[in-house]
């Protein structure tokens, strides 16, 4: 009688086995699968993506895309002409598309697809389309510590009637010369075309909207912190040199700039002096950008920093872009499927039941 007992103990262990088996092979099947390293594995997460033409072939590169199938990961583009709850499943959504309709779509899409990673929420990114409220976080921060100081240069936003900018700059204390920029920071090339005003009457010349920025001299060289969750990578770039008061004395007019460092060659190979090439602290740039991703509720983002020239550790914060160009990144590929695969595990931990 007893092994009886345990023969239809052991055919029903079996059983479950079994039903276990074929769970999981179901689950497995309902993913598809990536080539990768010669043979076919389950996607481990599929990311859709709404790019413009020129963001799609600037970022995803075709090393990237390599490396991400071999993690398990599958880039599946967003198609614009039907509606996005009707594509996927996606476990990921990755845009940067501008415009009050699209914004719409994905916060409808992020309320009634709570489950899926929307980088980053559209609210946020439009914080950091306008230069008048893009750098106030920074401002607000008033940031100092033992590794040095952050802060922005002072501003004045000008909205219409370019005759007033004489009057307006007087009044609001600002010393020449003023870096001029584009109020709307769209990702567009017009919107990074900067220029320097050298004195009181060329400010006339400029088109409103924009900013007005104090210049800082800062040796001619800018770092790039890009930030990717909690991942960050510091390059240097050349930017524009500096402004000494015999220049300024002797120049007049505005002086236009293309995107300075976007299409300026690296810095980092360059032979730069010691004081202007050293990168900002480690533990400074890490407080700063944990602060910031707090703050402005964004995971992928990159800063634009100077620091002063003739100080060691006087940072300026004189840009931020949402999703720059990681393509220029060193490396970008693996930071990038790596933050993409831990968004993945947060997501299970957060759905998962807990395990007692």
């Amino acid at each position: 009688m007893r092994l009886n007992e345990e023969a239809a103990c052991r055919n029903e262990d079996e059983r479950r086995e079994d039903e276990e088996v074929e769970m999981e092979e179901a689950i497995v099947v309902k993913k598809p699968y990536a080539l990768g390293g010669g043979f076919a594995q389950p996607v481990k997460l599929v990311v859709g993506y709404a790019l413009t033409s020129k963001k799609t072939k600037s970022f995803l590169q075709p090393k990237l895309e390599g490396l991400a199938r071999n993690k398990g990961i599958v880039f599946v583009a967003i198609d614009h002409s039907r509606p996005l709850s009707d594509q996927g499943p996606f476990d990921i959504v990755l845009h940067k598309l501008t415009g009050k309709e699209w914004r719409q779509i994905l916060e409808d899409y992020r309320r009634t697809h709570p489950e899926v990673t929307v980088l980053d929420p559209p609210d946020a990114i439009q914080h950091l389309r306008d230069r008048q409220s893009m750098l106030q976080e920074v401002a607000d921060l008033n940031f100092s510590d033992s590794y040095g100081k952050v802060d922005v240069p002072r501003q004045l936003v000008i909205k219409r009637d370019a005759s007033s900018i004489p009057d307006a700059v007087t009044k609001a204390g600002l010393i020449l010369p003023l870096v001029a920029k584009p109020l709307v920071a769209d990702g567009s090339a017009k919107s990074h075309e900067l220029s320097l005003a050298y004195d009181q009457s060329s400010l006339r010349k400029l088109e409103p909207p924009l900013v007005l920025q104090e210049f800082v001299n800062h040796g001619g060289v800018l770092f790039k912190v890009y930030i990717v969750g909690e991942a960050i990578k510091v390059v240097r770039r050349f930017s524009l040199p500096d402004v000494s008061d015999r220049e300024l004395s002797r120049n007049a007019g505005v002086f236009q700039f293309p995107r300075v460092s976007c299409a300026a060659a690296s810095a980092d190979d360059a032979d730069l002096d010691p004081c202007v090439a050293e990168l900002p602290p480690r533990p400074l740039l890490e407080r700063l950008a944990r602060e910031l991703r707090r703050r402005l509720g964004l995971r992928l983002f990159n800063l634009d920093i100077i620091r002063e020239h003739g100080t060691q550790d006087q940072f300026y914060v004189i840009d931020i872009n949402y999703f720059p160009g990681y393509g220029k990144m060193p490396e970008y590929e693996h930071i990038f499927t790596d933050f993409l695969l831990s968004l993945v595990q947060s997501k299970y931990r957060k759905w998962s039941p807990s395990i007692c």
